[in-house]
């Protein structure tokens, strides 16, 4: 069963993978989450409580706030009903504070933002395994799609660590491939170091079953062996220059004879893309637990968009991948999909690039920059856990009535009036 309101450990904290689903209970909603994160100030002085602070954040983020400043805006101005059911001090009979801009920065600037970002993260898998469990049909589904979890890091060019360095803040994250869920968040001193984030990101999530998929900077035998032996997770590795020997053990492969087992096209923007997939079963390879090696084959127009066939110019890339998955586990169609479902990671950097500005952001206090990432993380997997979804007209559309963040966050009006 799940853990109650009041259980100071949500159950997402120790569930990713495949498990029983919930019974009837609806899973717990944010507050009960937020609560779980130790409050960095002094117990003098605290004129606001913490799960107000950071559900009053997550509620403006949602309705497109950028900054301290605007969040601090918003909930100046969101009405008393919603100031009261997002937990705020309560000092008079029908009035309820809210914390000013600077309470604001100074506290989440000292929060611990990892414990948020697990916070967030067992948050929106309790809320999609509900609702997978919930969903019609999921019971006659006798074989259930493995779930998979893409890791990639983004650095936040606008903000500078705290450390005085000068570098760019750089978080490393593990995002849901169906629901764009971040699950973990951490920051790491930069695109090197994320390798030896790599374990750190994923030691409290259960990945029992679950396909873990990366790009080549975390393509090591060490990575793979944790995975298989320390997590009972399969993993999918993009194969490049990093690992000249294994590179060339993957190329060397008879591919000549390998007929191409999944092809895909697609078309955009006056542009066309051809994908084709050819997978070769491995022994001895000289990589821990390597089952299938991988030949993906891009060829894409460039130049003039809308060309006619004959003026367009190809470019043709051969990449290679190496998995834990068998062929009896994974067809070439499903490691199709996996390897597409990889780069939809790269869209959610991309949304919180354009949609919320975050190269943009000046926001530099302390864990100030990996906490309104965290914030947006929240939003996105919100806002897309039920499929593809317009960011932007959805962030309008929460702005324009304060009560509306209070619905889609699962909270209601005057539970919290006491």
């Amino acid at each position: 069963m799940p853990a109650g309101p009041s259980c100071p450990i949500p159950p997402g904290l120790a569930l990713l993978g495949d498990a029983s689903p919930f019974q009837e209970a609806e899973p717990s909603h944010l507050l009960a989450y937020l609560a779980t994160i130790p409050d960095p100030r002094g117990a003098l002085g605290r004129r606001h409580p913490l799960v107000a602070i950071l559900a009053l954040a997550a509620a403006a983020v949602l309705a497109g706030a950028r900054s301290f400043a605007a969040i601090a805006e918003w909930a100046t101005d969101a009405p008393q009903p919603v100031r009261a059911a997002l937990g705020a001090r309560r000092d008079a009979p029908d009035h309820w504070a809210v914390p000013a801009e600077a309470t604001i920065r100074r506290t989440l600037g000292r929060l611990d933002a990892n414990a948020l970002a697990a916070a967030v993260g067992a948050w929106l898998a309790d809320r999609q395994h509900h609702d997978r469990s919930h969903s019609a049909g999921y019971a006659q589904r006798r074989w259930p799609r493995q779930r998979a979890v893409a890791i990639d890091g983004k650095t936040l060019r606008g903000a500078r660590a705290a450390a005085g360095d000068g570098r760019p803040v750089h978080l490393l994250a593990a995002m849901d491939h169906t629901s764009r869920a971040v699950l973990a968040q951490q920051q790491v001193g930069g695109a090197p170091e994320e390798v030896s984030g790599f374990r750190p990101l994923l030691a409290d999530l259960d990945l029992h079953g679950v396909v873990v998929t990366a790009d080549a900077l975390h393509t090591h035998p060490g990575a793979a062996e944790f995975l298989v032996t320390g997590k009972q997770a399969h993993y999918l590795f993009v194969v490049k220059a990093n690992q000249p020997t294994l590179l060339a053990r993957c190329a060397a492969l008879p591919w000549h004879r390998v007929p191409v087992l999944d092809r895909t096209r697609d078309q955009a923007h006056g542009r066309i893309e051809v994908r084709t997939l050819k997978a070769v079963t491995v022994h001895h390879l000289g990589f821990p637990h390597a089952a299938q090696v991988l030949q993906v084959t891009r060829k894409r127009t460039v130049g003039v968009p809308h060309a006619s066939t004959r003026r367009r110019r190809w470019q043709t890339v051969t990449v290679y991948a190496i998995t834990s998955l068998p062929f009896a586990q994974a067809s070439p169609a499903r490691l199709a999909d996996l390897l597409r479902g990889h780069w939809a990671i790269e869209a959610v950097h991309h949304i919180r690039d354009t949609t919320f500005a975050e190269d943009a952001s000046q926001v530099r206090t302390g864990a100030g920059p990996h906490v309104m990432a965290t914030l947006r993380n929240l939003v996105i997997g919100m806002l897309s856990g039920a499929g593809p979804v317009n960011l932007a007209a959805a962030l309008r559309h929460h702005a324009r009535d304060p009560a509306r963040p209070l619905a889609t966050l699962g909270i209601t009006p005057g539970s919290n009036h006491a």
